[in-house]
């Protein structure tokens, strides 16, 4: 089955249009198993009706529910490669953890060729940028002297701040990643060449979920330069495709340009820190990031200039996307990286008007927050309500068994004061309501359908760890 869907065009599915998804459940599919619910960081993910639902507002597409389904009920709803051909020139933006996924015999030329052969007409590795975002970090920091800035890299990072660490929104260094920088410059070196705007299609090959709904609904700004977004592991495969269609080497491609060997290295772990000015820390897997932004937003850290936090371990080359392993990835392109600073010369890296003409376009406004702790708009209301859910934490168990459909007693109480669940979903509070006369078994019976399905509570040998398991998978 296909871990992805296709979607011509793809729409905000909530209220607020400026927050895009990509990660998406599919129903037919769905057991309702309560894995992707239990590893969601931000308790984006309920049980109703025995199938998994995302809460919109809450979810921050890091990929973790995609990791931990075990039936491949979440997908990641992407462009369609078909897209490319409504535009004359069809420029792919290649992130170097692609080059990453292949094997090293291998080589930078053939990929080349085979993007040309799938209807690529120029190609431009988007680490080419790095040079110039680095000296736009300079230029924020000189501008925030006090702040520990943290960086703008990882999209699922960006958003978990806002709904999660509000008060640290403000310490986002706001300048755009390569990605941004190298759509904004390459499409401006095709209008300078004559090339009319409308011809122009720009698409990036995403490592990741939270990259799709960025370029989808970016922070800080109206739109991205980028027309489309490519699924990695979709275009690696169809790479592959094409490279076996050869009995020799493919054709050779000309590099329009290459990126330095730091920039290379610039989307694995410590590829930032490595060149930040002050003391820098490089955190990644999304448990440790909000850990660590607990740690901060208390001021456990004071002596902090750069924080470069990814969501994923081993950052981008362990992206949801990702075909293979991803530390065979991080070692290829180390190995990429010391072939490439042997080979350099005394080299001017980046473009003069690259930088001057792109300067003032490398950075973004301000990041709103958008916390999901506020119970409502209303001050007075929003008290009200934390008193309840606080009285109500009286009574819930504190288990955390998740058998209400919500991932625990903190986030059912939560549900229960705005109104998406009751006291009664909990099963212990069900048996203590029904000794009380309260509630009757069958209305007890009937809140356990609205949560799992009525088909739950009955004998199924095809369920997971079942005499039938393999039946599940058919």
């Amino acid at each position: 089955m296909n871990l992805f869907i296709i979607s011509e065009p793809m729409q905000a599915n909530n209220h607020q249009k400026d927050f895009h998804h990509a990660l998406k459940v599919l129903d037919e599919v769905c057991i309702g198993c309560t894995h992707c619910m239990t590893v969601c960081p931000t308790q984006a993910i309920r049980v109703r009706d025995g199938k998994a639902k995302i809460i919109d507002n809450r979810c921050v597409d890091c990929g973790e529910c995609y990791k931990a389904c075990p039936v491949r009920a979440i997908i990641v709803e992407q462009d369609d490669l078909r897209m490319i051909n409504n535009f004359p020139v069809r420029v792919v933006l290649l992130p170097a953890v692609l080059i990453g996924q292949f094997p090293e015999e291998i080589t930078n030329s053939q990929i080349y060729s085979a993007l040309k052969e799938i209807g690529f007409t120029h190609i431009y590795e988007v680490e080419n940028s790095v040079e110039t975002v680095l000296q736009a970090y300079s230029q924020f920091k000189k501008e925030n002297p006090n702040k520990a800035l943290i960086s703008s890299f990882c999209p699922a990072t960006v958003r978990l701040i806002q709904v999660s660490f509000p008060a640290l929104v403000d310490n986002i260094l706001r300048v755009k990643p390569p990605i941004d920088v190298s759509a904004l410059y390459y499409r401006k070196k095709l209008e300078q060449e004559g090339i009319s705007p409308e011809d122009i299609g720009l698409f990036y090959v995403t490592p990741c979920a939270a990259k799709i709904a960025a370029i989808k609904s970016p922070v800080g700004e109206e739109e991205s330069a980028v027309n489309g977004v490519i699924n990695m592991k979709f275009l690696y495969n169809r790479i592959l495709q094409h490279l076996k269609k050869y009995d020799g080497d493919p054709s050779s491609s000309d590099f329009e340009k290459l990126p330095s060997s730091r920039s290379i290295l610039w989307s694995l772990t410590r590829g930032e820190s490595n060149h930040a000015q002050g003391r820098s820390l490089a955190i990644d897997g999304i448990r440790n990031v909000t850990e660590f932004l607990e740690r901060l937003e208390n001021d456990e850290f004071k002596d902090i200039d750069f924080l470069e936090l990814r969501a994923c371990d081993e950052s981008c080359a362990g992206g949801i996307l990702i075909s293979g392993n991803r530390f065979l990835t991080v070692e290829r392109l180390n190995k990429r990286a010391n072939e490439y600073k042997i080979n350099e010369k005394s080299k001017q890296i980046t473009d003069s008007a690259y930088t001057t003409d792109l300067s003032p376009d490398c950075f973004f406004g301000k990041v709103k927050p958008r916390p999901i702790e506020k119970l409502d708009e209303d001050i007075s209301k929003a008290l009200r309500k934390m008193e309840r859910k606080r009285r109500l934490m009286c009574f819930l168990p504190g288990f955390d068994c998740a058998a209400c459909g919500a991932p625990n007693c903190q986030t059912l109480s939560e549900d229960i004061v705005q109104g998406r669940a009751q006291v009664s979903h909990c099963i212990f509070m069900q048996q203590v309501m029904v000794e009380q006369n309260k509630l009757s078994t069958e209305h007890a019976k009937k809140i356990t359908e609205s949560i799992w399905g009525s088909e739950r509570l009955q004998k199924n040998c095809n369920k997971m760890g079942a005499e039938d398991e393999t039946q599940m998978f058919r």
